[in-house]
Parts: structure tokens; C-alpha cells; sequence
């Protein structure tokens, strides 16, 4: 994995805790608080982390997030090149300038730093120097990241709405008129129906159809704080291995012990039980991609007038329930149900579809059924009336909609309060 995933590479001030980078549709704030969750998550190729003077690096724990002043992360354990494993603390910038231009190597605090971490690619010929003049090996991620900038600030926003009262959904959205209503949330369903097929379209460019088919259900089965191992699972164990069962999910689950985020977890979302469920999925299905892939030009399309007229009336035209249950037998073996299903459909399948040059799934997207959303969104779209009883049931593209809205308002408020460019 060694192109970069800077597609938006807008301006970028030389220094600061924000970056302003050029996105899909207009420039979006990158802070350094992200690239530190990065960091403490592992969500980046780990096994291609390579210092800039060519020594490789294992990070064996990424050490104890630090939100108090002095280094980023304290106490991590690392191997740089050849050296012994070794104990100590990471710090983390933007570029690799904030370190001189922040004094860290005046301030006695940062002794211990063993390596500096940045997410942009420094100027040549750059080093990071320690109080006494040595040289602090640097590590740069950009390279390394499984997915574009802009996917992971969104992706930092929609993991903060899901923990905050969605009380300023009634108080904005209610006064509107219901057609203009309807409008703006389609207008941002069909900004996020972009957005994802602009992602799958980077992913399957880089991996090939197979690997991105793989990669994208290991990482939607499994609960989003834990993406990262799962797609460090997809590129140690390519499908094929999957196939020829040449792996133990048992043995991959407890090769990533300690990076399984599961305070909170539902049983059914464990990702022992996600990674037995995807096994069984592929001995059921063992050519699943091909066989998604050959079924693209049978789907149906959607029209967006069908879609603008009524989403009951349009499933019931094109019988989106059996093809749900055509899809889930024939691509999952029957191993895959519920909303998370739905999630493979609307996240995985259909944006790959249209990435591998699919046309016209965008309205089928739209009227597919709700996967995993917080609960408070359902509620919210059938008070103000934008879902309502069989004409317009709930479907996917409302709450993705309204996603895309919730979305826009965080980014206005975090510029106005001086967070965004």
C-alpha cells in the first residue's frame, strides 16, 4: 500500500492542530485530535510502517492516549529496524514542522519521544531532532491510511452525532414546509450516494474487484470501533485463504487481542462471531464477488421521479423484498440477515457496483431498507413527515439523508466556533 490517499490535496497550512484540505465537495477540516484516534486504533497499514530512513516499524501497543500536556501517547512499545523492542512515548503532528515550531525539543517533557508520528510527507531532506541533536525516527501515515481523508473526518462526525441528542432536528427541520422538506433530504441523500461510490471507487482501483468485495464485508461486519483490525485481517488473509479454509478465525481473532473495542458490544456484533459468521459466508459462497458482480446489470433501476413519488409504491414495483432475500441467498449463503445486511447492501454492494461502472443503483439505494442508524433518527423523520406509513416508508436514502443534513450542520458549527478553515 503505497499510494497516498490524498485525492483532496487542497491547501494545507505549514503548521497548526487543524488541516484544510480540498474534499468532494468543497474543503473540509482535518485536526490532529483524529490522526491521534488514528493512531490509538491502528487504523492504518501497520505492516508497511516504514520510518523515512527506511527502517521498519512494529508497533507492538501505540502506548496510553495522553490528553494533558507533554507527548501525544506515553509508554508505547515499539521495534524500529533491527533494534531490541523498546518503551516509549509518540508524538503526533500534522506536518513535521509543528514539532521545532510547537519547542518540543526545548522542553524537557518530550525526552522520552522514541518516534514522531505525522500524517502529511515532510519537505526532503527533514529530520526530527531531539534536545540533544539526535535524530528521532519519523513515520509518516499518509501513505498508510486504509481510507481517503475525507472518509475519516466524516466518518469522526457521524461517530460523534451517534453519542449526542438529536434535539436540533426538530427544532431546525420542523418549521420547514414538508415538500421543501423532503427536497433537502433528498438533496444530501444523493450527495452521500456520491461520496460513497467516490470511496468504493478509490478502494476498488487499489485492490482490484475480489480484494475490495473482501475487504469491504469484513470491515461492514464488523462494529465500527472496529474496522481497523478487521481490514488488518482482510490483507493478512485474502479471500482465497478464506476459501481454502488455509486460516483459523479463532487464530485471527486472538492475533489482534487488545485492539477489539468491546465495551458495549452486542453479543450478535462480537467480532469472534462476525469473523465465524463471514467464514461460513465464504463456504457457502465461495465466489461471491463474481457472483455480485454478474448480477449488476439484472438489479433493478430506480427512477429518481419513482423515488421523489413514493418509496412503498416503487419497492412494490420492483419487489425489493424478494430481491432482498435473492441477495442474501445467493451473495451471503443465507449467513447474513438483519440490519446489518441491510448495511452490506447500501455500503458495500450497490457503491461497488456503481464504482466498477454499474449505472443508475442510485435510486435503488435510496429506497432500500434502513440499515444500523441511531434510534432517535426514525422517530425524528416520521414526526416531521417525511416517513409516513406505506406511501413512504422509511428506506435508506431518508436516513442517509438526513445524515448528510446532521453532517453539514456539525461542520458549520465547529467552523463557526473557529474548528474548520
Amino acid at each position: 500500500m503505497n499510494e497516498t490517499k490524498c485525492e483532496f490535496s487542497g491547501a494545507v497550512p505549514a503548521s497548526g492542530t487543524v488541516a484544510e484540505v480540498q474534499g468532494l465537495y468543497g474543503p473540509f477540516a482535518f485536526p490532529e485530535k483524529l490522526l491521534q484516534k488514528i493512531w490509538l486504533r491502528g487504523d492504518f497499514a501497520r505492516e508497511h510502517a516504514v520510518a523515512l530512513d527506511g527502517r521498519r516499524v512494529q508497533v507492538l501497543h501505540p502506548g496510553r492516549w495522553n490528553l494533558l500536556g507533554g507527548p501525544d501517547f506515553r509508554g508505547a512499545r515499539l521495534k524500529i529496524g533491527d533494534a531490541a523492542e523498546q518503551v516509549g512515548d509518540v508524538e503526533l503532528h500534522l506536518h513535521a514542522g509543528d514539532w521545532a515550531a510547537h519547542g518540543h525539543a526545548r522542553d524537557r517533557a518530550y525526552d522520552g519521544v522514541v518516534l514522531h508520528v505525522v500524517l502529511f510527507p515532510p519537505p526532503a531532506g527533514h529530520v526530527t531532532r531531539g534536545a540533544k541533536g539526535e535524530s528521532i525516527p519519523l513515520l509518516v501515515l499518509l501513505p498508510l491510511l486504509l481510507h481517503d481523508l475525507e472518509e475519516y473526518a466524516t466518518e469522526d462526525v457521524v461517530e460523534t452525532l451517534a453519542n449526542r441528542p438529536a434535539s436540533q432536528i426538530m427544532e431546525k427541520l420542523a418549521p420547514l414546509p414538508l415538500e421543501e422538506l423532503r427536497a433537502l433530504i433528498r438533496r444530501h441523500a444523493e450527495a452521500r450516494w456520491r461520496q460513497k461510490v467516490h470511496f468504493a471507487r478509490m478502494r476498488f482501483q487499489r485492490l482490484g474487484w475480489e480484494a475490495a468485495c473482501h475487504h469491504a464485508a469484513l470491515e461492514i461486519l464488523g462494529y465500527r470501533f472496529n474496522r481497523a483490525p478487521m481490514l488488518r485481517i482482510a490483507s493478512r488473509c485474502p479471500l482465497p485463504c478464506w476459501r481454502a479454509k488455509a486460516f483459523s478465525p479463532e487464530v485471527e481473532f486472538e492475533t489482534e487481542r487488545g485492539a477489539w473495542s468491546l465495551q458495549g458490544l452486542r453479543p450478535a456484533n462480537h467480532p469472534r462471531r462476525r469473523l465465524r459468521q463471514y467464514a461460513d459466508w465464504v463456504a457457502a459462497r465461495p465466489r461471491w464477488p463474481g457472483v455480485l458482480e454478474g448480477l449488476a446489470k439484472r438489479l433493478p433501476r430506480v427512477g429518481a421521479d419513482e423515488v421523489a413519488s413514493s418509496v412503498g409504491e416503487a419497492r412494490r414495483r420492483h419487489g425489493l423484498t424478494r430481491w432482498r432475500e435473492k441477495l442474501a441467498e445467493e451473495i451471503c449463503g443465507g449467513q447474513v440477515g438483519g440490519t446489518r445486511f441491510e448495511n452490506l447492501v447500501c455500503d458495500g454492494f450497490l457503491p461497488l457496483l456503481a464504482a466498477g461502472g454499474a449505472d443508475g443503483l442510485g435510486g435503488l439505494w435510496e429506497i432500500w431498507f434502513t440499515g444500523d442508524i441511531p434510534e432517535l433518527w426514525p422517530r425524528a423523520l416520521r414526526e416531521l413527515g417525511v416517513a409516513n406509513g406505506r406511501l413512504q416508508p422509511l428506506c435508506h436514502g431518508m436516513a442517509q439523508g438526513l445524515l448528510g443534513w446532521l453532517v453539514e450542520q456539525e461542520r458549520m458549527q465547529a467552523d463557526s466556533a473557529g474548528g474548520g478553515a
